[in-house]
């Protein structure tokens, strides 16, 4: 049970348009009947972690979150071990006396009020004002910061996930490549395929408006059936407006991370957002392919390899 330390004052303009996808955009799938989740899972250093794709959802948000912010993967670490210990990664709306969502923050100890954090962005950062707060956080114990945030009365259990939390932070940060994934089906209801005012389909133009929702005013990239794009080859998802690039330049190790950490957050997502494909850095995430990312081998060497190869870029394509 979270309960806070006084008014959590929630910085919502640090997060600008994402406070509008919110809870309702994170139940999406639920409400439109797309099924069960099947199954997620991170490896880093060799400690495995399974997940749910509803867990594996909030834990992206939560760490993405903390990349919008500026703050360290200790940071996600920390709010990670805190859900799986009040929530076990689930947006739940019920809890100890008043507490609800995935902190299991209360109203009455001035978290805000039941809608407000039952919707993960606004908890999240709740939580992450909070912590920051902390003197010296960064070097405290997992679980000592957590308390510090929480006054739960169970302060030691937060310990009881340190490992699984590290391992999600590492991976939904972008520190550790391609170690995260998730195994869905390559299945999804056929919609429109008439394109919107950005030259994508409405599919793809969700994911574009949840990219730059989370991760800020990234520079994005599609077109139009017809357009011309140097390097994207015959029969490019581009080509039909269902693929969205997402740039990281220039090419450098911090920007290599934020990639990461935007693939691996729409592979978190992807059932949910009828992700497709994902590519970034010369490897390749696919829905029904169990194999998690592989090497990238378009047909076509030829033409500019930063495009080919996706080394600046994450490209996403959403299923028709």
């Amino acid at each position: 049970m979270g309960r806070g330390r006084g008014t959590a004052i929630v910085a919502l303009a640090a997060v600008g348009v994402v406070a509008a996808v919110g809870y309702g955009v994170l139940t999406q799938g639920d409400e439109l009947g797309l099924g069960a989740a099947d199954t997620c899972s991170v490896t880093v250093d060799g400690h495995t972690v399974e997940l749910e794709v509803e867990q594996a959802e909030n834990a992206a948000l939560i760490s993405a979150i903390s990349v919008r912010r500026g703050l360290p993967a200790r940071a996600a670490s920390i709010a990670l071990a805190t859900a799986y210990q009040e929530s076990d990664l689930y947006n739940i709306d019920y809890g100890d006396r008043d507490s609800v969502g995935l902190f299991q923050q209360r109203p009455s100890q001035g978290w805000g009020t039941v809608d407000e954090i039952l919707d993960p962005v606004y908890a999240t950062n709740a939580f992450y004002d909070e912590l920051v707060e902390v003197d010296g956080y960064q070097g405290m114990e997992i679980t000592a910061a957590a308390q510090e945030v929480q006054r739960s009365g169970f302060p030691t259990a937060y310990a009881d996930h340190e490992a699984d939390a590290r391992a999600l932070a590492s991976a939904l940060t972008g520190n550790s490549r391609r170690a995260f994934t998730c195994d869905i089906d390559d299945d999804s209801e056929a919609t429109d395929p008439a394109l919107v005012d950005t030259g994508l389909t409405a599919r793809a133009d969700n994911v574009r408006e949840e990219v730059r929702g989370v991760f800020g005013e990234v520079p994005l990239g599609g077109f139009a059936p017809g357009g011309v794009r140097d390097g994207h080859m015959e029969g490019s998802a581009h080509y039909d407006g269902r693929a969205v690039d997402i740039f990281v330049r220039p090419i450098s190790a911090q920007n290599k991370k934020r990639g990461w950490a935007i693939a691996h957050y729409l592979v978190a997502q992807a059932q949910r957002l009828d992700v497709q494909t994902v590519i970034f850095d010369d490897r390749i995430w696919r829905a029904g392919n169990d194999e998690g990312w592989r090497d990238y081998d378009p047909p076509s060497r030829s033409g500019d390899r930063r495009i080919l190869e996706h080394r600046d870029h994450v490209h996403v394509d959403v299923f028709d």
